[in-house]
């Protein structure tokens, strides 16, 4: 978002955390060999706020959700958290499921629904999300090099559907499909710029056809394999993500647009001496071959959440889809610090990070140029709401280039 604050409720949340189990801090930064906390470590003691299930495995919380953005004004709304273990194994990694809602003083909207499901045993992965926005972003048009001046207003309803199911076929490595399905409807603009000096690059940009300003059906199924060692996916310590996916997009499948999407998200997570530091590293890129509209286009810039990249949000403090075109390469890096390790149940769950990022977008992918890199960085904080299973809260203060700095909140690390 071009400047989204998002502020958390902290008393309230700091009572919410204070009720969960006190598992012990070496439960938090030690794992054995297998990389996986076992169960043992979690301390069974009386029900607490939140806790549902057998042996209390679960954890469903209430968060808050509070910000401001210029282009849409004050936003509240609720969510709600669901995690933990779907098995007594030590084999099975915390699964999560995040259901927020929000509206806004300049009626927008958002209702979401995303998951990351281990079965028992790490039989299946499911991952997914249902999301359906009401929403306005910036145009910039499409390239390297969009420029600032041409900000223009789009405003639309968006519903998307994604879901993968994959099943493990060795070892911490999982075969399966993807479906994602978009609908984009009551697409609007006004006719000049938002500085009411110039038309809308949204209508004068030469590669946006008369047919993508109009409401656009996207249905698209493929492949996609991962390996995955990461020890907690929602904020790892050790371990690494490599991912390869292919999503055909037909007429066939219900689709408007026919084109492919190819993806390769690689992410590597290790401690910097001590499991007190974590150096977090991905690189990602997403490529597409054929008739690709506005929407659909790889982006710079991605905060709003859900799974497109792999519930990773792509160089923040650029603004969201800031820089779009058919390719896109991009790394980032964060590091991540306990900041108070000695502290008291509250300070302890305190975390400090600072991130950077470079990528770049064009039509073509032998035209990428060194001198379009686009660059983005900050720093933020993490409350370990629920410190069993590793769920942070995260405020971060970013800025890139060609935009505004801005201070964002999200449930999870970035990636």
């Amino acid at each position: 978002m071009r400047f989204s604050l998002a502020a958390l409720l902290l008393t309230g949340l700091a009572f919410t955390a204070a009720a969960q189990p006190a598992a012990p801090l070496d439960s938090v930064y030690t794992t054995p060999g297998n990389g996986l906390a076992p169960l043992a470590s979690q301390v069974k003691g009386p029900n607490s706020f939140g806790q549902l299930g057998k042996n209390k495995r679960l954890t469903l919380l209430p968060i808050p959700v509070l910000f401001y953005q210029a282009e849409t004004g004050l936003g509240y709304g609720l969510g709600a958290l669901l995690s933990g273990r779907f098995s007594e194994d030590t084999l099975t990694r915390p699964s999560n499921a995040r259901l927020q809602y929000w509206t806004t003083t300049e009626g927008q909207s958002l209702i979401q629904l995303v998951h990351s499901v281990y079965t028992p045993g790490e039989k299946f992965y499911l991952n997914g999300e249902i999301s359906a926005y009401d929403i306005l972003l910036y145009y910039y048009g499409k390239g390297p090099a969009s420029a600032s001046i041409d900000e223009s207003e789009t405003a639309y309803k968006l519903f998307i559907i994604n879901q993968r199911v994959q099943k493990q076929i060795a070892p911490k490595l999982f075969f399966g499909a993807q479906y994602r399905f978009t609908n984009i409807g009551k697409v609007e603009s006004p006719g000049t710029n938002t500085d009411n000096n110039r038309p809308s690059s949204f209508y004068t940009d030469p590669r946006v056809t008369e047919r993508e300003r109009q409401a656009t059906r996207i249905s698209g199924l493929g492949p996609v394999i991962s390996y995955d060692t990461r020890d907690v996916p929602l904020a790892a310590f050790k371990g690494d993500l490599l991912d390869f996916g292919a999503t055909f997009n037909g007429t066939g499948l219900g689709s408007d647009y026919r084109f492919v999407r190819y993806q390769l998200d690689a992410r590597h997570f290790q401690p910097l001496g001590s499991n007190r530091t974590i150096l977090a590293a991905q690189f990602l890129g997403q490529f597409h071959t054929g008739d690709v509209p506005f929407r659909e286009l790889a982006g710079l810039g991605a905060n709003l959440g859900g799974t497109l990249y792999n519930n990773a949000n792509l160089m923040r403090g650029i603004y969201e889809q800031r820089f779009r075109d058919r390719q896109m390469i991009m790394f980032q890096a964060e590091i991540r610090h306990k900041l108070f390790p000695n502290g008291g149940s509250v300070l302890s769950r305190f975390d400090g990070a600072v991130f950077g990022g470079v990528g770049n977008v064009n039509n073509y992918i032998d035209k990428f140029a060194l001198n379009d890199t686009k660059v983005a960085g900050g720093a933020g904080i993490r409350f370990n709401f629920i410190r069993r299973d590793r769920v942070n809260l995260r405020l971060d203060y970013a800025g890139g280039t060609g935009s505004k700095p801005g201070i964002l909140f999200a449930i999870g690390e970035a990636f």
